[in-house]
This record gives C-alpha cells, sequence and structure tokens, in this order.
C-alpha cells in the first residue's frame, strides 16, 4: 500500500523542485509531473514526486483524516498500555 499526502508549496526554484512544508518539517520534492503547480497551491506527495495538485479543500479534509488516524492510533496504543 501506498501513501501520498497533501502539502503546500512554499516555494519553486528554477529546476521545478518545490519547498514544502508539513506538520513544521519542510523538505524539498520534484513537480515535474506537476507542471502546473505554483506557490501557494497543495499537492499530493509520493516518494517525493507531487502526482496531482489538489484544492485547498481536497488537502485539508486529507490533513484532517490523517490527523484522526493518528489521534486513533495514540489512543489505541494507551489503553493498550
Amino acid at each position: 500500500m501506498c501513501l501520498a499526502v497533501p502539502v503546500q508549496i512554499q516555494s519553486i526554484d528554477a529546476s521545478r523542485n518545490a519547498v514544502v512544508e508539513l506538520g513544521g518539517v519542510t523538505c524539498q520534492i520534484s513537480l515535474i509531473m506537476t507542471p502546473e503547480a505554483g506557490v501557494g497551491d497543495y499537492v499530493l506527495v509520493h516518494t517525493g514526486y507531487a502526482i496531482s495538485v489538489l484544492s485547498e479543500a481536497e488537502a485539508l479534509a486529507s490533513l484532517e483524516a490523517l490527523a484522526e488516524l493518528a489521534r486513533i492510533q495514540a489512543q489505541m496504543e494507551a489503553e493498550r498500555a
């Protein structure tokens, strides 16, 4: 199973590499498969490549769902302890 994560583009260089941020961590990704992406856009990232552009609503809904899964996992782990 593969997981792609929505992130927001902070900046783009001349080589179409972007700096993105997720949870306070910044990293560099490639925009080679999403040439239409721009600064401020949300993209779905898998293995360092933006694979699609998302609307802000789609991205925020996905991020909330991932956060809810993390809360459930933490609760389950706490109950086992």
